[in-house]
Formats: C-alpha cells, structure tokens, sequence
C-alpha cells in the first residue's frame, strides 16, 4: 500500500512538472554560467553549435567569440521567442530600449518599443510576445520582467514572502551583493544564514510545484537527495553558501537579477554592455532558434558540428526515456567529427547515467572541468562534464 501511495504521488509530480512546462515560459534569464563555458569550450570562427536554448542569454554570450554558426534549440518554443525577442532589438537597433527592457527588467513604452520590434519576429514569435509584451509592464504586483515566467515567479514570491517581511534581512541581502570583498561577504552571509534557512524557506523548497517551477523534475530531485546526506535542503544550503561566502559576488549576475528584479550598469550578461552593441548588431543573424527536441533537430538539419551544450536535459531522459536517451547521443556523434566538444551539467555528482557505448566513444577533461565548476557563478549544478569525440 505504501509503494503504491509512493508510486501515486511520483506520478503526480510528474504530471505537474509536465504541466507547467507544456505553457509556460519558464526561464527569462539562463542559469548557467557562460564564462566557464567558454574557457573550456574555446570557440573559433569556424565553430558550428547547437545548444539548448533557455533564455537565450548564452547564445549571445559565446557569440562573442565569433563562431560561424549557433543554433538554439529548444523544445519550449517561448525560450526561442525569447531570444528573437533580444535579436530584435539589436536588428532594429533600439539599445537604449534593450536596456530598459532586459537591463531593467521593464519599458513604460513597452507597447510601443514592441510596435517597432514585432516585424523583426517569425509570426509564432510575434503572436507570443503580442500576448504577453505586459511582462515588461512596470505597473502590477511584480513590476519587472525577472519576476515572470515560472522561475522568475519562484524567485519573486521568495522575494514577497522572505525579504519583504523581514526587512534587517533584506537590508543584509542587499549590503551582500555590495560587499567589497569575500571576507565581507562571508561575515553578511554568516550573520543571515540561519535566518534565511527559517521554518518557511525549509518548507519552501522542498515543495514539488516550486522545483517544477524552477526547471527541476523529479529524477533530477533523486539525484540531488541521493548524492547529498542532508538530501535537498542540505544540498541548496551549501550551494548557496559556496556561491555567496567563495566567489566574488561583485560580477554575479545570475543572482542580482532574482534579488533586485534587475541588472546593474556594473553587472549584467555581456549582451548588455554598450560597448558590445554594434558587434550584436552586425552578427546575431548568425544564431538560428529551433523550436524541437535535439534528436529532432540533428535528423532535420545533418551535419559536422563542433560542439554541443546540453545543459541538464539528460538527467530527465536518463530516468524517463532510455531509449531516447541513447538515439539523442547516436546522432550527436553521428553529426560530429573527431574533437568535437560536448559540454552538459548534471544534478548528479557524475555522468554514469549515459550509456556505457556512449561513454566509450568520449575523452571526458575531468580534473579542469571539477576545477572549473568550484568557480561557477551560479553554483546550483551538482556537476558539470565536458568531453571530446574519440
């Protein structure tokens, strides 16, 4: 009887994980640090890319190293909108619109800025961002773009329910984010950390509707509880402490947008810096969004490509869809060639969920990938994996 009430409520996890994930824009900003990526993957003018979409922010991102071609490729056709709705701006180019609306997070002309973008858009696109252009809306509850989507309302009702009510912390979370140095840092974060792990936030964040709006499903959950002795809550603890307490919090971008609903003229995603404007401008045309799965992708589109970002979408393959697993990995190395570089994350602490024929084709850089990840920004992955074809 236990197993089966145990089986239910799985089942029940996952039928909301789907849900959520069927109609809604999920991520409005990328969780994954591109600067890490970038090191390892040393992009060159004749790279070709095909990576998963999110927010688009690291699609613009490894652009800057000039790369022949990137295509994004996402099964949610809003994360691809997302990014065209960036492309947009730099192709009709509005940069002091594109600051507003991604720097800021809103435009009091909203309405307006999108009259002038919206023909830059596929008609999918455009009849999106038709419906939903309030996102960017100052006025309401929320008053900025980085508080919607899924994510975003995770971290704004974070934001309601923790550091509103409680205003020394708020005040404490904010002088963080200014601290001049780690030693600093650590002696703001030593002070608010039992507080921040209160009866509410312990609650929090073990809740299944919260994980499936923050873009972690149930297998990926397992990993985490299997792989931490503290299980989840243990694990966002020391990951938060890791990022906050050991990395400069200066340049974090990927947490000051969730805490202040913006980003700072200090500290932003490249593709908002002033100086990189007109470089967007002459080449975004070099990224093409998909709105598919990558095997679907790579059947359609076959070729020689040089590297692959996979982001975390593997630990749910891995738990639900063998299958797909292993064909998904067959035409990857099917359309690559020797050397070519493949980069993905994991909620686990390793990659033994890919399938022993896969891993025997691969070169796995293990020891500068461990070295590399202790200085990711965003500090949520169990482990990052970066590997070469044989």
């Amino acid at each position: 009887m236990a197993n089966k009430a145990k089986r239910l409520i799985q089942m029940g996890h996952d039928a909301l994980f789907r849900k959520v994930h069927s109609k809604q824009l999920i991520y409005n900003c990328c969780w994954e640090d591109p600067r890490i990526d970038r090191e390892l993957m040393r992009i060159g003018s004749d790279s070709r890319i095909v990576m998963i979409t999110s927010a688009g922010c690291n699609a613009l991102d490894y652009l800057l190293d000039q790369p022949a071609e990137i295509h994004a490729v996402d099964v949610n056709p809003r994360q691809n909108a997302l990014l065209e709705l960036k492309m947009a701006f730099f192709k009709t180019g509005l940069q002091d619109d594109l600051w507003k609306f991604f720097g800021l997070g809103y435009d009091k002309r909203h309405k307006k800025v999108f009259g002038k973008l919206k023909d830059e858009l596929a008609p999918e696109h455009r009849k999106y961002w038709k419906e939903n252009i309030s996102y960017f809306h100052p006025g309401g509850m929320k008053k900025s773009f980085y508080y919607r989507g899924t994510a975003g309302t995770a971290a704004w009702i974070f934001k309601k329910c923790v550091l509103s009510v409680k205003p020394r912390m708020r005040t404490q979370v904010f002088e963080l984010f200014e601290a001049e140095n780690i030693e600093r840092q650590k002696e703001i974060y030593d002070g608010i950390e039992k507080s921040l792990w209160n009866f509410f936030m312990s609650w929090f964040v073990k809740q299944p509707l919260v994980m499936a709006m923050l873009g972690v499903p149930r297998p990926q959950i397992k990993l985490i509880m299997d792989g931490h002795p503290e299980g989840l809550l243990g694990y966002v603890k020391d990951k938060m402490r890791q990022v906050f307490t050991e990395l400069p919090i200066s340049d974090n971008y990927f947490w000051r947008v969730y805490v202040h609903g913006s980003y700072s003229p200090e500290c932003h995603p490249n593709y908002l810096a002033p100086g990189n404007f007109e470089f967007y401008k002459a080449r975004c045309g070099r990224i093409k969004t998909h709105s598919s799965t990558v095997s679907a992708f790579l059947r359609k589109n076959p070729g020689e490509y040089s590297h692959y970002v996979l982001l975390d979408h593997q630990d749910w393959m891995a738990h639900h869809s063998p299958a797909e697993l292993l064909e998904e990995w067959n035409l990857i190395l099917g359309n690559s060639r020797r050397g070519t570089k493949i980069l993905f994350r994991s909620a686990g602490l390793d990659a033994d969920f890919i399938p022993r024929i896969i891993l025997d084709k691969l070169s796995f850089h293990e020891e500068n990938s461990r070295k590399l990840h202790r200085l990711d920004r965003v500090g949520t992955y169990g482990s990052l994996h970066f590997a070469e074809v044989k």
